[in-house]
């Protein structure tokens, strides 16, 4: 039995929406090597939601004195 697995991807401002982030503020992190995984497809930018929600546990903090990325 074959299981079909569909991965939605959003766009460059439905990323932005979701992390409630601007679209530049993901253009920059993208540039700077900060922000979640992305994918570039035929001129695209594209981020799934499971790599948006990755990148957000990857940034937890118990602290504001922690160090690490405050992107």
């Amino acid at each position: 039995m074959t299981t079909l697995h569909s991965t939605s991807y959003l766009l460059e401002l439905e990323a932005a929406e979701y992390l409630r982030r601007s679209s530049r503020s993901l253009q920059r992190m993208r540039q700077d090597g900060t922000g979640p995984r992305f994918y570039r497809t035929g001129g695209r930018i594209l981020y799934t939601a499971e790599d948006l929600d990755a990148w957000v546990r990857a940034n937890a903090r118990m602290s504001t004195s922690e160090t690490g990325s405050a992107s």
